[in-house]
């Protein structure tokens, strides 16, 4: 049986915005412990012409909404990039797994030699077949978030490794 394009996203997409949350349980535990105002991790960045940790977050959860809805033929929420707390950010990342178990995985998988148009910045609009556009834009933007995201924390100090990264994923073991 061939890999379908709903098993190449829509678990990838739940197990890292999982684990993405449970990084963030993290980040507010080591702001907790050291005093430090969460908004200081919230507003840190790798370099200063990178988006700080509440976009990167925002963003991944982005792609991976709005990719799944792409490829479903649907539109996707819109949601406000308002969040100025841990919290918050977790409650988005939960909103965003919620609404992609609502997708129908044959939708996304009937998707691969359909056109997808999506936003490139403010003015223009990409074009790609729906394979591509999985393959090529949305998983590969979305791991560049969630590892900035990671990078982010673990640059600030938030005890994290490769496991808090990895999330839950489905492994035997022997």
């Amino acid at each position: 049986m061939p890999f379908s394009m709903s098993q190449a996203s829509l678990p990838t997409f739940k197990i890292g915005l999982t684990a993405l949350s449970s990084i963030l349980d993290k980040a507010a535990l080591f702001a907790s412990a050291k005093k430090i105002n969460e908004t200081v991790l919230l507003q840190s960045r790798l370099s200063p012409d990178m988006f700080p940790l509440v976009r990167q977050v925002q963003v991944a959860a982005d792609l991976a909404k709005n990719g799944s809805a792409r490829l479903a033929g649907l539109d996707a929420p819109n949601y406000e990039d308002n969040e100025l707390t841990i919290d918050q950010l977790k409650a988005r990342l939960v909103k965003t797994v919620a609404y992609i178990k609502t997708l129908d995985p044959k939708q996304i998988d009937a998707s691969a030699d359909r056109e997808i148009i999506f936003p490139l910045g403010p003015a223009d609009k990409g074009r790609m077949k729906g394979d591509d556009y999985l393959n090529h834009f949305v998983l590969p933007n979305f791991y560049f978030h969630l590892t900035t995201a990671y990078a982010i924390l673990r640059h600030c100090g938030v005890e994290i490794g490769k496991r808090d990264f990895l999330g839950e994923i489905p492994i035997t073991m022997t």
